[in-house]
């Protein structure tokens, strides 16, 4: 869960901006220095946008806002301002600031400002990291057993080697950027950069800036030129995961980019040349989709040259003990512990379950198993299947029911399944889901989950 913190020297601001934001962890200050502090210390790591005021009473706000530059030169900072200070507001943004909001500040308002702002920031790091990791050669290890997965694995290092567009089929945490990110570094373009885009979790606005770039001046809040993923992938590939998501409007864009390589930023009128390969993922059924006009059929041609399906953990159960046993190792290095076998018990929960949410939800497991892990072995009572419970079959649909509402109940029954999987922790539900926390939180309403299933 995203860390906020917020300086302000009014009370009732705080308890405003807290409320508004409680989907998130919020630590709250009414003084710069101490506001300052904490970012020094360790947990200030974890912060990953700041609201500040202007007008605090021991510190001056610019002078705030440069010592936090300091500290974390990419942590986000809103202003927080009266109207009579706005110029001092427009100040801070030329000296780092993100974008600033007025008191009072509408609720919606202040929600979507500080969730564009954390999809930007995550993607920035995301990509710096996989940046880093060009750098340091290599990627994440794939690992399997199964012949099922074998199979994939041999297809993809067959056409990595050549420059054509591949479209990766599978469910929700089957390891889509995985297989993307083995193709890229199996290809010809391994020493230029692997870049990965979210197209879900992007309005067309910010979708169309982070794939194209922008020009300064170009819309509000753009105060400075800005590269896109297309050109920041000049020479390598280029990640759309989720392209089953994309608007028409965006689809356009993207197949010229494709047929003609170049592309127009936003707010520019020269066109830039790029050369890049496109990888593209979704979980939907995209030939479905072009069949009811929600996706360009010419598009669809353009990115499906190859296509790689992953099979869901369900259908490779090979596969899951060599998987639990490498994420056991990832995090017990990780938090420095000494842990070196599942106990057969947890095995057997690990093996029985049916896994809805894929490797992404064995990872969250495992992840969890070892944080509570304090002895050498891990054991079923911190697996949180010990009962060996499969993943809620659905129910034969008289034929007299529409298509429609087979559909929503299977919806349904799975994002149930990995509710309790989880103990109805929301935020691991929807990482597992590949959906945001709104959705998630929009779909339990709608399905009636809300009053009687514990959330």
């Amino acid at each position: 869960m995203a860390q906020i913190c917020i300086c302000d020297d009014e009370e009732g601001i705080l308890k405003y901006f807290k409320k508004v934001l409680k989907r998130y962890q919020s630590a709250t200050f009414s003084r710069g220095k101490e506001l300052l502090a904490y970012l020094e210390s360790e947990a200030g790591d974890r912060v990953e946008v700041l609201l500040q005021d202007l007008r605090m009473p021991d510190l001056d706000g610019i002078e705030i806002l440069q010592r936090v530059k300091e500290l974390r030169p990419d942590l986000p900072v809103i202003i927080i301002t009266a109207f009579a200070t706005v110029d001092d507001a427009v100040r801070a943004i030329k000296l780092g600031a993100y974008d600033y909001v007025t008191k009072p500040c509408p609720n919606e308002k202040l929600l979507s400002m500080v969730e564009n702002v954390l999809h930007l920031s995550r993607l920035t790091a995301e990509n710096r990291r996989l940046r880093e990791k060009i750098h340091g050669g290599g990627h994440d290890p794939i690992v399997f057993a199964s012949p099922r997965f074998r199979q994939v694995y041999d297809l993809t290092l067959k056409v990595a080697s050549s420059d054509a567009n591949i479209l990766i089929l599978g469910e929700s945490g089957t390891g889509k950027e995985l297989i993307a990110s083995a193709l890229h570094h199996n290809s010809l373009r391994r020493s230029h950069p692997f870049v990965s885009l979210n197209c879900a979790s992007l309005s067309d606005t910010l979708l169309e800036s982070q794939l194209f770039g922008h020009l300064r001046g170009a819309f509000t809040g753009a105060f400075t030129n800005q590269k896109g993923m297309l050109e920041e992938a000049d020479g390598g590939t280029l990640f759309l995961d989720e392209i089953g998501d994309v608007s028409p409007a965006v689809q356009g864009k993207l197949l010229r980019v494709i047929q003609e390589r170049d592309f127009i930023p936003i707010g520019s009128t020269h066109p830039k040349q790029v050369n890049v390969r496109f990888v593209a993922a979704t979980n939907k059924e995209l030939q479905l989709e072009v069949s009811e006009g929600h996706f360009r059929e010419d598009l669809y041609y353009r990115l499906n040259v190859i296509t790689i399906t992953l099979p869901p953990l369900r259908e490779r159960p090979e596969d899951i003990e060599p998987l639990a046993q490498h994420f056991l190792r990832r995090f017990s290095e990780r938090m420095s512990k000494n842990i070196h076998a599942l106990d057969p018990k947890a095995l057997e929960a690990l093996q029985a379950y049916d896994w809805p949410g894929n490797v992404r939800e064995l990872e969250n497991v495992m992840e969890r198993a070892v944080i509570l892990t304090s002895g050498s072995h891990i054991s079923a009572d911190v697996i949180p299947l010990h009962s060996g419970q499969k993943a809620p079959v659905q129910a034969p649909v008289p034929a007299r029911q529409s298509q429609m509402v087979a559909l929503e109940e299977m919806e349904r029954h799975h994002i149930l399944a990995v509710l309790k999987g989880n103990h109805y922790n929301k935020s691991r539900t929807a990482e597992i889901l590949g959906i945001s926390r709104r959705t998630l939180d929009r779909r339990i309403a709608e399905f009636g989950l809300m009053e009687w299933e514990g959330c």
